[in-house]
């Protein structure tokens, strides 16, 4: 059962999560694998898609946003974009595009990053725009400040919290066939704007975030000790109890069953409708002409949507006509 543990460093300003999902997990892995004309994820596929769709939950979760929350990185190797979705009542789903041959162990750089071109984005899509609001999107390179290219997901994300949202954080992602697992733990922002404490403070509110600070490293130390194989393996009791025995944790209600992380595609066949209609009625009509039909597949949950001569007539059928050379605003 997949779930999701938040808590609280008490009397520091420290929160921390941890997800593990399995049945959510295993879902996005059979439906890939179950796909004939694709089939199953490589390794080293399978294990990045896990730790970006653990990584999302995270994230989402952090930020109480409703909407979707999408992660996606993208650039030039064999997996050309993969991205991860979810939505705020933690429903989830991700996908990966594959075009090429992907080695055993192939690492970040080899997969998305080989010319140093990758990037990572988030976007936050609200659930009900208001008219004119936009979804918001953060992008960053798949690169230090350096230039040189980043090793895991993990690395990726801290650099992206430290860039747009000004905010320590620190995060440790695992995932293999039966688990895709992540620990976050991150420093809350102070007084004045972000985690920052403002351009003027006294000598005691300096005293006082410098001893804050302190309390974050060590926490945030005591979490990058743990390994993969204990992420993956280990309950959560357990892993907290390893890592923060010296600390008091307040932990909130866990997320887990019904209320927690789980599978959940938003693809329907009215939003395919409306993809085809942008396409054109005369597109469509030559793919039916050519193929017989239109058949249109998701990437996340495999469901196909067939089109026939007659489905596709009724597409068009309530829609304007238009003369020859005239366009519409949409």
């Amino acid at each position: 059962m997949s779930e999701l543990h938040k808590f609280l460093f008490d009397g520091l300003p420290v929160r921390g999560m941890i997800v593990r999902l399995t049945d959510a997990w295993k879902d996005i892995l059979q439906r890939r694998a179950s796909n004939t004309d694709t089939g199953a994820y490589p390794a080293a596929v399978r294990e990045l898609l896990g730790e970006m769709t653990a990584a999302s939950v995270l994230m989402q979760s952090n930020i109480k946003f409703n909407g979707a929350l999408v992660f996606q990185i993208f650039g030039e190797g064999p997996v050309k974009v993969v991205v991860a979705e979810v939505q705020s009542d933690l429903g989830l789903r991700a996908t990966a595009s594959v075009h090429g041959d992907v080695s055993a162990g192939a690492s970040l750089a080899d997969l998305v990053n080989v010319n140093g071109a990758g990037r990572c984005a988030i976007t936050l899509d609200p659930k009900d725009r208001l008219p004119g609001q936009q979804a918001y999107q953060g992008v960053v390179p798949l690169n230090n400040e350096e230039g040189e290219p980043l090793e895991k997901i993990s690395q990726v994300l801290q650099h992206y919290m430290r860039q747009s949202e000004q905010l320590d954080t620190c995060i440790v992602l695992a995932a293999n066939d039966e688990v895709a697992a992540g620990l976050m733990i991150q420093r809350m922002p102070l007084k004045g704007q972000d985690n920052l404490a403002g351009a003027t403070e006294s000598a005691q509110d300096e005293n006082d975030r410098m001893g804050e600070n302190e309390a974050y490293n060590r926490i945030a130390t005591l979490a990058s000790s743990l390994k993969r194989d204990e992420l993956l393996s280990l309950d959560v009791d357990t892993i907290l109890r390893r890592l923060f025995w010296e600390e008091k944790l307040l932990r909130f209600v866990p997320q887990d069953g019904d209320n927690g992380p789980h599978f959940a595609c938003t693809c329907s066949r009215e939003r395919v409708e409306g993809m085809l209609r942008n396409l054109g009625q005369q597109e469509v009509e030559q793919v039916v002409a050519e193929q017989g039909c239109v058949e249109v597949g998701c990437d996340y949950c495999g469901v196909q949507y067939r089109f026939d001569a007659v489905d596709a007539g009724q597409l068009f059928a309530d829609m304007p006509s238009q003369a020859p050379g005239s366009s519409s605003v949409q």
